[in-house]
């Protein structure tokens, strides 16, 4: 499994971005996608989880409201748009995939997750 971040940067406060993650190499029907974030000396944290077969999508409720999953099937990507940014949501964005039961795909702990993207950067200031 390969999976690829796009669409990193910098915004002003109140803009939009929109990343984008290309996955490849899946060998099952269905893979739990999440978009996780990490700051510098803080634990990382879930934004967004979602089965790649589609379906329930689940927010962290610092991001409801303001960030949206989609997925692109033909493509094989999956995107977040995010906005409404503010200086809270700087951070390394990252993707990630697994083949995980719905507790784990849904649940507060990121470590289930064995296959990460390399990180893309979002800068708010």
């Amino acid at each position: 499994v390969q999976l690829v971040e796009s669409g990193g940067g910098s915004v002003q406060p109140g803009g939009s971005l929109r990343l984008s993650c290309k996955y490849s190499g899946f060998t099952f029907s269905s893979y739990c996608l999440g978009w996780f974030r990490q700051t510098p000396g803080q634990e990382r944290e879930g934004v967004a989880t979602t089965y790649s077969r589609g379906g329930t999508i689940l927010y962290a409720d610092s991001v409801k409201g303001r960030f949206a999953v989609s997925q692109d099937y033909s493509k094989a990507t999956m995107d977040l748009q995010m906005n409404s940014l503010g200086p809270d949501d700087t951070a390394m964005y990252y993707c990630a995939a697994d083949r995980l039961s719905t507790y784990q795909c849904f649940g507060d702990s990121s470590d289930a997750f064995k296959r990460w993207g390399q990180g893309t950067q979002v800068t708010v200031s």
